[in-house]
């Protein structure tokens, strides 16, 4: 890859939601703003190839899009055609409203989190909310988005271009909420940015498993948000998860670029400075229990345990079955699971699994058949493991998970 193309992909990955948010902040239509991103990001890479990088790819960015934006609104008149402005006419803040102002810079990027907060308005439906924000705050393919959602790639583009259509039908403006308004749209922000971070944790696609520019990105708008609402402990929990599940990343390949379950992570390379935020988030968030907050619990007894015999199972299965209550999603519930039969009972893990393999949302989830691979290839059911694990691989789309997967299958097939 040449260095400008380098310097475009690495573009794109941090700055995208900057430019993205300052063009439709002028243009006042997502479409039109894709549009002209789009261009920007194809100009750059002629231009930086002859030209040279930019010390300030974002800012060369951000106006070659906007440049574009009003020579097309000039040339086509796309803006007096375009249905109800997504920009009013505010009202005079509160004292609330010129607080949360106080914060946009720099602290809170405001062009970002007036994105953010469109995109998570309620009128649209929850998963609404959270796809569209995937797809244009986050910079998260279509594609992505619909593996995030474990739905087909088609379904989540005709979603995506419905929520668009209604935010200008709606006339939804384009702003930041006030802090009166913000506890409306929390749910949402709070999914988007914990969805981004799994998407980055363990990248759907591509040859590295941690996509780094989305957890970043993901850890940022959680302490955007924490920021914002400190007292809120599902906003408190978020950022404990993240913190908490994030200290391992060094941990997860080894010298070699090859996967490293928990069992055999050196627990040295993790971010121990991390480690003691969380649990002090966690601490704070608790007794509230909410997904993220019984989420980051689990992820703090993982972090405490000073090697993998010393981890508290008891514990972590005590609180995956209080996140039943509250959070009764099959992914949680694969998660039990999986806890139980690393706990010493792959027996009851399998049955426990089985009724999963019903589950719509995880028929195109390959770590279901991963964990019943490992499960029936402990209890010594070795054709039954190869074959699960042949599904998982079926699957794997991440390069060091399919190394992996094929490293377990290769084993018990020697």
């Amino acid at each position: 890859m040449t260095t400008a193309a380098a310097a475009v992909e690495q573009a794109h990955r941090r700055e995208w939601a900057f430019v993205l948010a300052a063009t439709v902040r002028l243009v006042r239509d997502f479409d039109l703003a894709e549009e002209c991103v789009q261009d920007a990001y194809a100009t750059a890479l002629t231009a930086w190839a002859a030209d040279g990088v930019p010390a300030r790819p974002g800012a060369w960015l951000t106006t070659v899009a906007r440049r574009r934006g009003l020579d097309l609104m000039r040339r086509d008149t796309i803006f007096r055609r375009s249905l109800p402005e997504l920009v009013v006419d505010e009202p005079v803040p509160d004292t609330a409203d010129l607080a949360l102002a106080e914060c946009d810079d720099p602290v809170i990027p405001d062009d970002r989190l007036r994105l953010i907060s469109t995109c998570c308005h309620p009128a649209l439906s929850p998963q609404a909310q959270v796809a569209l924000t995937l797809r244009l705050v986050c910079g998260v393919t279509t594609a992505e988005v619909a593996r995030a959602f474990l739905v087909s790639e088609s379904t989540m583009a005709a979603r995506i271009t419905r929520a668009k259509k209604k935010i200008a039908v709606a006339g939804i403006p384009y702003r930041v909420p006030s802090i009166r308004e913000l506890p409306q749209r929390l749910d949402a922000i709070c999914a988007v940015i914990h969805l981004l971070f799994t998407t980055g944790h363990t990248a759907p696609a591509g040859d590295d498993l941690v996509r780094a520019d989305l957890v970043d990105r993901a850890l940022q708008l959680a302490r955007m948000m924490h920021a914002l609402v400190p007292d809120d402990p599902s906003v408190t929990g978020l950022l404990a998860l993240i913190v908490l599940t994030d200290a391992r990343r060094a941990a997860r390949v080894d010298a070699a670029g090859e996967l490293c379950t928990l069992e055999h992570q050196d627990r040295t390379r993790w971010d121990h400075a991390a480690i003691t935020e969380g649990i002090g988030l966690v601490k704070q968030a608790l007794p509230h229990t909410d997904r993220y907050t019984l989420q980051a619990a689990i992820a703090a007894v993982h972090d405490e345990a000073p090697s993998w015999a010393d981890t508290d199972w008891p514990e972590i299965i005590g609180l995956y079955r209080l996140l039943l209550r509250v959070w009764p999603s099959p992914v949680a519930q694969l998660n039990h699971a999986v806890a139980v039969g690393l706990a010493g009972d792959p027996a009851r893990a399998l049955e426990l699994l089985r009724p999963l393999g019903a589950e719509p949302a995880l028929a195109t989830y390959g770590y279901l058949h991963a964990a019943r691979a490992a499960f029936l290839a402990e209890l010594g059911r070795v054709e039954e493991a190869v074959a699960a694990y042949e599904d998982a691989l079926l699957l794997t789309d991440n390069a060091v998970e399919r190394a992996h997967l094929r490293g377990k299958l290769t084993a018990l097939s020697g």
